[in-house]
């Protein structure tokens, strides 16, 4: 292989690398920034009713076809088929606007981990908080 020929290879290489990187820091927003987008009353965590309007709006946004249910192609990517189907509580292959308040309030009591009624950044970078802010933002 030629000098110029690895140059090329190691340029794409880079190039492949840097998008991915780019891709996932535009995908997952710091657990910090989302607190900041969210937090009404400037405490710097997250009550419940800051995730439940965070979590109602972010229903809204999936329910593409406005049928106030979501099924599995609304949320590829943000509700595990597991987690979806555990959440569809009347076994009928959507989640109703409940269902999810539902999961995301489950999610939120497990993210507490002090067990305050908030979510701190440091809360939501936990598994369990990575998987709530999926459902909030």
């Amino acid at each position: 292989m030629s000098h110029r020929t690895t140059f090329q290879v190691g340029m794409a290489l880079a190039l492949l690398t840097a998008g991915a990187v780019c891709a996932q820091l535009a995908i997952a927003e710091p657990a910090a920034a989302v607190v900041a987008k969210y937090d009404k009353d400037n405490d710097k965590t997250l009550d419940w009713n800051e995730v439940q309007a965070a979590a109602s709006a972010h229903f809204d946004a999936l329910n593409k076809d406005a049928d106030g249910t979501l099924d599995r192609n609304e949320v590829k990517g943000v509700i595990s088929k597991t987690m979806f189907k555990a959440a569809d509580n009347d076994q009928d292959g959507t989640l109703s606007k409940a269902e999810y308040l539902d999961l995301v309030n489950k999610l939120f009591k497990q993210a507490d981990t002090d067990n305050d009624g908030t979510l701190s950044a440091k809360e939501l970078r936990s598994n369990t908080g990575r998987t709530l802010k999926r459902l909030i933002d």
